[in-house]
């Protein structure tokens, strides 16, 4: 176990901790995360209310009591990187600080405050910034990004790591309350017309709309609710458009507080939940995308993945924030990769069909596969499902983060299913749920043949040959085989439609 122990001290990430404090229209926030990489982990957030962008549309300035409250909360976030030993802070400025008159002089002011130059962005540059926070987050992205705070909209298309260029629209939540006279037949007509010829939404059908901003998450949040949805990770929740509009329609059409669950929204963001409906719905009339992809990522995210290098940007998330998981809780990191390699010969001589996509869980999966063995072991399956299933991944929508939740807790507990929840097997179909599976089980395998220790699976290899399930233990591993592998094998075979056999 020593040697174990100094495998997994000595791969052990390290870095300092970076911030971003984002001065909103809305709110003023500070997320640190633990370094700069691939993956970031935020290991502080916190916001203040104070509406800067509240009287900007009517009166042009910024609100004397707004600023007081801004200033007031980048002393606090400052002292806060100071004792954390935060290494770089970026601060950045949206719509408020950028369309108000007295904009430059409070930009000063959190200059000093900040002990560091804040970047007043563009309307071009904010969506530029949005949207490589959506390349950041999602696998493969596709479509618009529409990031809406309370002092703007910002529209940019998404194919692959290509974006387009960006437009900006004063249809922030605030804004837009103010513009109209806190009338939403009012707001009705002011996006209508703003949005009626948008190039980017009239190229947005069939694909997918990313939402980004609190104001749309707060929307999303409802709809989980609504629905009594199993899985409250706001990060890659997917409603179908139809279904989306159904839902921004009743927004507006009922009074907030009789919405279910409405509690679990901040009392600051529910009056600008009906703007936010608006902006919406003439996204969806007008784009006709498939679905909207709510997102946790935007700006800031965004702001990080542009100071990475060419090569680190490449890499994927999902299994960047695996690896590391794997090397800070696994017995043996090197036995994950083992892990995936010894199962990337069992499936491919098995002609189980594995699409690009479900390889790529799998290999998560197995980075992930012993991250719960220091828990009790009647409990070792639940805490990986549970933890796996919240973990604040990226590049990973909802059916496959619950692959990768069940997966596991195969692998650990079975193929007893009565104390599993089957809400979360609903989130993934039918074919997954049976990948799932048979992954746990030839985990089950790997695990007790190596006792979850590198260079025995390497030597052990598992494969269908000629109708049978033949496991090989050759030469000094010959001793390995006993009642136990055999009967994690005989399970593996009955789920695949093969005799096991092992030859030693």
């Amino acid at each position: 176990m020593k040697n174990v122990i100094h495998e997994a001290s000595t791969g052990l990430v390290s870095g300092t901790p970076v911030a971003v404090i984002d001065i909103g229209s809305n709110s003023v926030r500070l997320v640190v995360y633990e370094r700069l990489a691939r993956s970031p982990t935020p290991i502080f957030n916190e916001k203040a209310s104070c509406a800067l962008g509240r009287e900007v549309a009517t009166t042009g300035r910024l609100n004397t009591e707004a600023v007081a409250k801004a200033l007031a909360a980048l002393r606090r976030f400052r002292g806060l990187c100071d004792r954390m030993g935060v290494g770089t802070v970026w601060v950045i400025a949206t719509a408020a600080a950028r369309d108000a008159e007295n904009g430059g002089e409070f930009i000063a002011a959190c200059n000093e405050i900040c002990r560091t130059e804040v970047e007043l962005l563009s309307g071009k540059r904010e969506a530029q910034l949005s949207a490589l926070g959506i390349i950041s987050g999602v696998h493969h992205a596709n479509g618009v990004v529409g990031d809406l705070g309370g002092g703007s909209l910002e529209l940019a298309d998404v194919h692959g790591q290509h974006i387009g260029s960006g437009v900006t629209f004063q249809l922030g939540g605030l804004a837009l309350q103010e513009r109209s006279g806190r009338s939403l037949k009012k707001a009705d007509k002011i996006v209508k017309d703003a949005l009626a010829k948008e190039s980017r939404l009239e190229h947005l059908k069939g694909r997918t709309f990313y939402a980004v901003g609190g104001t749309w998450r707060a929307l999303a949040r409802l709809h989980m609710f609504q629905r009594g949805y199993p899985l409250h990770v706001m990060h890659g929740y997917v409603i179908p458009a139809k279904e989306a509009l159904e839902f921004v329609r009743l927004i507006r059409r009922v009074p907030i507080d009789t919405l279910s669950r409405i509690d679990t929204v901040s009392d600051v963001r529910q009056p600008l939940l009906g703007y936010g409906a608006v902006v919406l719905e003439h996204i969806l009339r007008i784009g006709k995308p498939e679905s909207v992809y709510i997102s946790a990522q935007g700006v800031r995210e965004g702001l990080l993945f542009e100071e990475l290098d060419e090569a680190e940007r490449k890499v994927d998330p999902l299994i960047a924030a695996a690896a590391e998981l794997n090397e800070l809780r696994s017995r043996s990191p090197r036995h994950g990769e083992e892990l995936f390699a010894w199962t990337d010969q069992f499936m491919a001589s098995s002609g189980i069909e594995e699409s690009h996509e479900e390889k790529r869980l799998r290999h998560a999966a197995c980075l992930l596969a012993d991250i719960g063995w220091r828990a009790h072991p009647d409990y070792r399956g639940e805490q990986s499902l549970n933890l796996i299933a919240h973990a604040s991944f990226i590049g990973l929508d909802h059916p496959g983060r619950a692959f990768l939740a069940l997966a596991i807790y195969y692998r650990h507990m079975g193929l007893i299913d009565e104390d599993l929840s089957p809400r979360i097997r609903e989130l993934v179909s039918t074919r997954l749920l049976d990948r799932a599976r048979i992954l746990g089980a030839a985990m089950r395998v790997g695990y007790i043949l190596s006792a979850a220790m590198p260079g025995t699976l390497p030597v052990a290899p598992m494969t269908v040959d000629k109708g049978k399930l033949v496991l090989r233990l050759e030469d000094d591993l010959a001793p390995l085989a006993g009642e136990r592998v055999t009967s994690r094998l005989r399970t593996l075979a009955r789920l695949v439609g093969r005799e096991p056999l092992v030859v030693t």
